[in-house]
């Protein structure tokens, strides 16, 4: 039976343009509608911005408990990235604000450019994140044009591969611990070229032991949680 009270984890394949939010919301609803009751406690681990899709893990009850434990295991993205250009954002969310040239890049500028971002390395989160700069979110000082100082950050890469090449355009499989922040990867790798780079697509393909086939679509999601037995509060002695 599945019981949402004493905790259930949930696999969803985040769509494009949803916020982490809009997927927890929609799950909530729909089971607080099924418990007849007006709240519970639901959560995702690790967040997902609303240009890329892929994995995101919901923890429903006490298993939102679990959230620091499942969000803290390695990522999988695949992510593509535009070359000779900036954005203010690092992403599709603003407008370019600058051009570069790319005549001098090549495939094998490229394999061998990657391979100094494997391993340890600082990264300076973007301005647009969700990072705290004197108890405010940097991308809500960002959208109103404030300066935003952000401190680098140790990560790790655990692998880098570049997947397809083209003029003005790679993709890359990357493997990398929490608090990664692909944008400012895409960023810094354009800077390493001599010119710059923004993110155009990005999917998640995995958390930890969880990848991307063993999730559900919102839709599919929705309709096995109206359908599904699912214990009742009536029936379940202890209560969140």
């Amino acid at each position: 039976m599945f019981d949402p009270l004493k905790g259930e984890i949930l696999y969803i394949d985040k769509p494009l343009h949803w916020t982490s939010f809009d997927a927890v919301k929609r799950v909530r609803g729909t089971l607080t509608r099924r418990l007849g009751v007006k709240r519970l406690k639901v959560g995702h681990a690790g967040t997902l911005d609303p240009l890329a899709t892929g994995v995101m893990i919901v923890c429903t009850g006490k298993a939102t408990k679990d959230i620091d434990n499942l969000q803290a295991g390695v990522k999988e993205y695949i992510a593509t990235m535009a070359l000779g250009a900036t954005t203010p954002s690092f992403d599709l969310e603003t407008q370019i604000d600058a051009t570069y040239p790319t005549e001098h890049i090549t495939r094998e500028l490229v394999e061998k450019t990657l391979l100094d971002f494997v391993g340890e390395i600082q990264q300076v989160p973007p301005a647009f994140s969700a990072c705290k700069v004197d108890g405010k979110r940097a991308y809500k000082m960002a959208r109103k044009g404030q300066e935003v100082e952000l401190k680098p950050k140790l990560l790790v890469i655990d692998e880098l591969e570049l997947m397809e090449y083209a003029q003005n355009s790679l993709t890359v499989r990357v493997v990398c611990s929490k608090g990664t922040y692909i944008r400012a990867l895409a960023r810094d790798i354009g800077q390493a070229l001599g010119s710059g780079a923004h993110l155009t697509a990005l999917r998640r393909t995995r958390v930890g032991e969880v990848t991307i086939d063993r999730c559900m679509q919102v839709e599919e999601m929705i309709q096995m949680l109206n359908s599904i037995d699912i214990v009742m509060p009536q029936d379940d002695n202890k209560k969140d």
